[in-house]
């Protein structure tokens, strides 16, 4: 059925197809429909950051950002779903257009700039969970929010989210918000880990349990970086890394006239750079800290890439939308078969 259903959502603008699919998949949710369009998917449990997972297949940040659906996504067989980016407070994000599909490609650009409705509206929505699997939370600033106080965004969502998350994720990597990259190195880093580490101590002493937090890291970085921003997250304690994020690259699209569109590139043109990061992150963590991959998994082949590169987990998000919920049950499959 997925791909008549892409074929009529395809000739709707990107980002009202995404809304109106959205608003069906959670219509079909609360009918009971969804066994209808998502066979059952069978179960590869892993454990990763001390949560136990059905299977290794997640729903990357993006798609949910508000909370609002995370119930109805679940029900397809993921054994994790993210949920945001969310900020403190409400924001708009960039003006419309801002979403781009590169379809021969199997692409998508994306200069979305964490658009939601704040933190407390997502929080409203996760109090009506009946999700069974690990929900991930990823937080962000606001775009107004002046850099040398991003910790105090950090900090805030952190502190309404941590009731509520399985686990944490940490974006620093998203290139839609102005200067948001240049957190992920060195000095501002290890002093933005320390703040988010202490507020995770005091907190899991006030709930009686800790909440990983995981830091999502870019694939532009060349290998020294990667290598430097690994050796940071293992110094400050973090428990897992999300790479990656999309690239400001244009490799395999240049060609394009969407490529001269601002924003980060996602999907299968992303995926060698982002497995490329993963197996440096393996080799420089050496097991210490687990990895989420992320970035071009268009195929159960795919995501058993991204493990044999060293990730523990993997996520799919332009995949999911070119692919449909078949592309859960394939990449499940997979990773049962590979054992």
């Amino acid at each position: 059925m997925y791909p008549l259903l892409r074929k009529a959502l395809f000739a709707l603008p990107p980002e009202t197809s995404h809304e109106l699919s959205l608003d069906l998949l959670g219509a079909a949710e609360r009918l009971r429909l969804l066994a209808l369009a998502a066979p059952p998917v069978a179960d590869r449990p892993v454990e990763v950051m001390g949560l136990r997972f059905a299977n290794p297949l997640g729903l990357a940040a993006g798609l949910d950002k508000n909370g609002d659906y995370f119930n109805a996504l679940g029900a397809l067989g993921f054994g994790f779903v993210e949920i945001g980016t969310v900020t403190p407070r409400p924001q708009a994000g960039n003006p419309r257009p801002r979403l781009f599909r590169l379809v021969a490609q199997e692409a998508i650009i994306n200069r979305m700039g964490f658009n939601n409705l704040g933190v407390d509206h997502l929080v409203e929505q996760v109090g009506k969970r009946r999700y069974q699997g690990v929900l991930g939370i990823n937080i962000g600033k606001n775009a107004d929010t002046p850099l040398e106080r991003a910790v105090d965004d950090y900090l805030a969502g952190m502190v309404k989210v941590y009731p509520h998350a399985d686990y944490i994720a940490v974006n620093i990597s998203s290139p839609n918000t102005p200067g948001l990259r240049s957190l992920q190195f060195g000095d501002t880093l290890a002093q933005l880990l320390a703040s988010l580490k202490a507020m995770q101590l005091r907190l899991a002493g006030e709930y009686g349990r800790q909440v990983p937090l995981a830091v999502k890291i870019a694939p532009d970085m060349d290998e020294a970086e990667v290598r430097a921003t690994a050796r940071v997250l293992l110094d400050q304690g973090v428990d897992g890394v999300i790479a990656t994020n999309t690239t400001l690259g244009r490799d395999g699209v240049e060609h394009l006239p969407l490529a001269a569109e601002a924003g980060g590139l996602s999907g299968a043109p992303v995926r060698d750079k982002s497995t490329a990061v993963i197996a440096i992150l393996a080799d420089e963590l050496a097991g210490r800290l687990p990895i989420i991959g992320v970035g071009g998994i268009c195929s159960g082949a795919d995501a058993v890439a991204k493990i044999r590169a060293g990730a523990s987990l993997v996520q799919i998000y332009s995949g999911f939308i070119y692919r449909g919920p078949g592309l859960v049950r394939e990449i499940v499959n997979a990773l049962r078969s590979k054992g």
